[in-house]
């Protein structure tokens, strides 16, 4: 049986939202479960509550897999993720992703600034985190401004727009963690 971990502070029970185990999962959430649980060595609490709902554990495991195939590297994909749960309050994701963060590669100095929620000391990390902020902001519609500061620090018009699968792949995640009650760190 595969550990479930919650944060310190955190209650591991929720009264809608069990925190299943690999063993006491819905059959259908166990594959994506365990692949969850191979990339982080334990069972998160989020996706442990997720299990409660099959579905979105495949919607998200699926959008998931779909998000690491994009050209973003890891850690620009992951400075994605922080700003998304940065945005969308999930104490907890920005928590686990700044781990991602750093062994994607970055720096424990940009780890802690998008972490801080603070301009990154990467100028081109700052400009996908800057996009990425804006996308969120306007729902899409930046402005010329935006996207000609983004493209101009090195990114394509193809990677603008697989910041938007980010945004909807984390959305998805931070708005499942925080029904369940798994968003913030005590």
């Amino acid at each position: 049986m595969t550990e479930t971990v919650a944060p310190p502070g955190q209650a591991a029970a929720s009264p809608h939202f069990p925190a299943h185990t690999l063993d006491t999962a819905p059959a259908a959430a166990r594959a994506a479960l365990e692949r969850t649980s191979r990339k982080f060595g334990f069972l998160p609490l989020p996706s442990a509550r997720f299990a409660t709902s099959p579905l979105l554990v495949r919607a998200f495991d699926e959008l998931l897999s779909v998000f690491e195939g994009a050209t973003l590297s890891p850690v620009e994909r992951e400075v994605v993720v922080m700003v998304v749960a940065g945005e969308n309050g999930c104490d907890l994701c920005r928590a686990m992703h700044r781990g991602l963060l750093l062994r994607a590669g970055a720096s424990a100095e940009v780890a802690a600034a998008l972490f801080e929620r603070r301009p990154a000391p990467d100028a081109r990390l700052q400009a996908l985190a800057a996009f990425t902020e804006a996308t969120l902001r306007e729902r899409g519609q930046v402005s010329d401004a935006d996207l000609d500061a983004f493209l101009g620090a090195g990114f394509t018009a193809e990677q603008a727009l697989e910041v938007i699968v980010g945004i909807g792949t984390y959305t998805l995640s931070t708005f499942a963690n925080r029904m369940t009650r798994t968003h913030a760190l005590r």
